[in-house]
């Protein structure tokens, strides 16, 4: 299959450009704002909803911060200690999702806790809308050329721009589908879900260790798909830094399931 060539740049006002994967951050963003209210609404939460602004501005830096750090730290280390500058060059690209993540939950419990809000409940709240912007920024990458996959000779296969003459995998597109629409459908369905008969609904926390393992077994295993990060390579034999990284976010919520398991 031919690769559709769309122009990753949406419109341009003068030295302005709008891109394609800059607008999937935003209508990411805008997704979990207002799922994230529906939520606050459904269950008279008026303690979140005080402060729902605050910790909105608080949960966008840590994206953007951890994102960025997590890339500089896990995937290029040498190259930004030998370029320090670049590590704010955002727009030379480089996000990491498990740094995200990362600061996304320490800026979630730091906040909570200043402002006394429940962190379990706080954090399936917005847990469960994540995956649209996740799906939506794979598009984003896919639309780009980027983060393509191996090579493949099934029907489907992609010529990408800049990943040589032989057809590869559309990955993206893949991470799109699993860790976009099918997490999001199975947290938003399972949000209001009794664990068991004897129990009301899930232990707060759950929501939030499912999408971790969730998220975590997708990623490992779209990998073995993925063209390795060429600074990177294969770590640990034939494992890729996303399947490490994917590893300890699957154990990180087996650990939050197990400590939050009757509560």
């Amino acid at each position: 299959m031919n690769f559709p060539e769309i122009d990753p740049v949406l419109f341009s006002l003068g030295p302005l450009q709008v891109r394609w994967y800059g607008l999937m951050y935003v209508l990411g963003f805008a997704a979990c704002y207002f799922l994230v209210k529906k939520q606050i609404k459904e269950t008279n939460n008026t303690a979140l909803a005080r402060h729902f602004e605050n910790l909105n501005f608080v949960l966008i830096l840590s994206v953007v911060l951890g994102g960025r750090l997590g890339y500089v730290l896990f995937y290029n280390l040498p190259y930004y200690l030998r370029n320090p500058l670049e590590i704010v060059a955002t727009w030379h690209g480089g996000m990491s999702f498990h740094g995200a993540v990362i600061a996304l939950i320490l800026a979630g419990w730091i906040f909570c806790r200043v402002t006394h809000l429940n962190f379990w409940k706080t954090a399936d709240i917005y847990v469960v809308t994540i995956p649209i912007g996740l799906g939506l920024g794979r598009i984003g990458n896919f639309i780009n050329g980027e983060l393509y996959g191996r090579v493949t000779d099934l029907p489907w296969g992609m010529v990408f721009p800049g990943g040589g003459p032989l057809p590869r995998h559309p990955s993206q597109l893949y991470e799109a589908f699993l860790e976009g629409i099918v997490l999001f459908v199975l947290l938003w369905t399972l949000r209001n879900k009794p664990l068991s008969a004897n129990s009301h609904r899930w232990a707060h926390g759950f929501l939030l260790a499912l999408f971790l393992g969730g998220y975590g077994f997708f990623r490992f295993c779209i990998e073995f798909f993925r063209e390795p990060d060429p600074q990177v390579g294969y770590l640990l034999g034939s494992l890729t830094m996303g399947q490490i990284l994917s590893s300890a976010m699957i154990a990180g919520g087996f650990l939050i399931w197990w400590y939050r398991k009757g509560r």
